[in-house]
């Protein structure tokens, strides 16, 4: 049996709105909900986890009632390493595998739900996407970290804030969702540290654990349109332009 996580304890700030981020209207509809919609469509988990703040939990357990979501509380944002942390005492041993997805990325389907979850093998598999350039729509692509591989293989990602120049120029970005094997993954959470920009603790940061600890850290490409997330009015107007 495989879990979904939706991380949505973020608020609007960057989107000059007072709801939630993941409330925010895309197309008239709550962005969280197109992906709550996908969640059980794909017949993975019919009762996703949703990881929310302490102030968002109650709207945004309203605006998505008519679904059968469970409800952790991240009570500090530190990452989103810590945020999928919260989750912990929602998951059974009975749990193989865990996919983390975001509350701001609407556009991620029901098929690339099910194919992640049928085709996951090992510790950790990751969704990657690459673009031609960071032109046009895909410039909020630029601010994402950069899987860096070595031999072909996945070697780690880079968060923006934290790479070089260079670093930048790399194309193929991480929209930071995952599968992941229940034991390696809370075993491996713990040993995140916080030591970057934002002394924040990053769940991309399991991508190097596990090529540290000679793991094969399977990839999962996914269309740039539709690892798509939206943190901005800027980046939401694109996305209502793309649907």
């Amino acid at each position: 049996m495989n879990k979904i996580v939706i991380l949505a304890a973020g608020k609007g700030t960057r989107m000059k709105c007072e709801l939630p981020k993941a409330l925010v209207k895309l197309k008239g509809k709550p962005m969280i909900e197109y992906l709550v919609e996908s969640c059980i469509k794909s017949g993975v988990d019919a009762s996703p986890i949703i990881v929310v703040s302490p102030d968002n939990k109650e709207i945004i357990s309203q605006a998505l009632a008519k679904y059968n979501c469970q409800y952790a509380i991240q009570e500090e944002q530190l990452g989103t390493g810590h945020a999928l942390s919260c989750a912990k005492n929602f998951v059974d041993d009975s749990v193989n595998h865990i996919i983390c997805l975001y509350g701001d990325h609407p556009f991620v389907s029901a098929e690339t739900i099910k194919k992640l979850s049928q085709t996951h093998n090992g510790a950790i598999t990751m969704m990657t996407t690459e673009v031609s350039d960071f032109n046009d729509w895909r410039q909020c692509f630029y601010y994402w970290g950069r899987i860096i591989r070595k031999d072909g293989k996945v070697k780690e990602n880079i968060e923006f804030r934290d790479a070089s120049d260079e670093v930048k120029q790399v194309r193929e970005v991480n929209p930071s969702m995952y599968c992941l094997a229940n034991g390696w993954l809370w075993e491996n959470l713990a040993k995140l540290k916080n030591h970057n920009a934002q002394h924040e603790y990053y769940l991309t940061d399991l991508v190097k654990l596990a090529f540290e600890q000679s793991l094969n850290i399977n990839t999962f490409y996914i269309d740039p349109k539709e690892a798509m997330g939206i943190n901005s009015q800027e980046q939401l107007a694109v996305a209502e332009s793309l649907v």
